[in-house]
């Protein structure tokens, strides 16, 4: 893949959309910085601009996710040609799995691929993700599973990565990690904060070496019909609440 160096472009000429995706977008790097669910520099949040449904945003390759701000991401056609830059590249893998997503799911407007040590955990265990929480239900019968090719640097995986996607909102990427895709960045983002929240879940459950108690599979759709009917998606509560929470200085700020 041949990533183009782009012209000279103006932030001034930014329209509001694309302005306000790229405040949420950083966000949601520094908040799963300050929830401690990074790898370094190899994993990717990227969100669709709206009024320019080709491009998207993402980190620039060697930031850490507390160094990603709303001016230093790139901007990126599905193409794979840097629109808009500071200089900084991408990482190839993750144009692999979020050009595939935006170019497959016009519904999609965010995607957060991260390595988290429960999500990544559960991602090895053959039957993936239990209906053993309150958290988890949420994707009972709703989730879906790709299996391991290696790093994402090929291409054709693309195809074989949106057929399991599916329709689904959630992915578990066998030996590798964890996917949430969303409306927006909000909706990705809380999606993420609770699928990981299930992950750790599960690995204390397992670790136990205890019999588990399971819910039915009637109470188990039953809870997964109740967050879809009776609770707005997934973001639109939370992430007001979120951003009050990053403003607010840690130790060390």
């Amino acid at each position: 893949m041949t990533i183009l160096q782009p012209p000279a472009s103006a932030a001034g000429n930014r329209s509001e959309a694309e302005g306000k995706t790229r405040r949420d977008l950083a966000a949601a790097y520094r908040l799963f910085d300050r929830l401690g669910m990074t790898d370094l520099i190899y994993t990717h949040m990227s969100a669709r601009i709206p009024d320019a449904p080709h491009h998207f945003l993402i980190n620039p390759y060697g930031m850490m996710f507390h160094e990603v701000t709303p001016e230093n991401l790139v901007k990126v056609d599905i193409d794979g040609n840097l629109v808009e830059t500071d200089g900084s590249g991408i990482n190839p893998a993750g144009f692999t799995i979020h050009s595939a997503i935006y170019q497959a799911r016009p519904d999609v407007g965010a995607a957060i691929h991260l390595h988290t040590t429960a999500g990544t955990a559960v991602s090895v265990q053959a039957e993936g993700l239990l209906p053993l929480t309150q958290h988890s239900l949420r994707w009972y019968g709703r989730i879906a599973y790709h299996d391991y090719e290696g790093i994402a640097l090929d291409l054709e995986e693309r195809e074989r990565l949106t057929r399991d996607l599916g329709r689904h909102h959630t992915m578990i990427l066998r030996n590798h990690g964890l996917l949430t895709v969303g409306a927006d960045v909000p909706e990705a983002a809380v999606l993420m904060y609770y699928l990981e929240e299930a992950c750790k879940e599960q690995i204390a459950a397992l670790s136990g070496n205890r019999p588990l108690a399971l819910p039915s599979p009637e109470v188990c759709e039953r809870t997964a019909l109740q967050y879809e009917k009776n609770y707005p998606r997934a973001g639109v509560l939370e992430w007001e609440p979120l951003m009050r929470w990053l403003a607010r200085p840690t130790a060390g700020e």
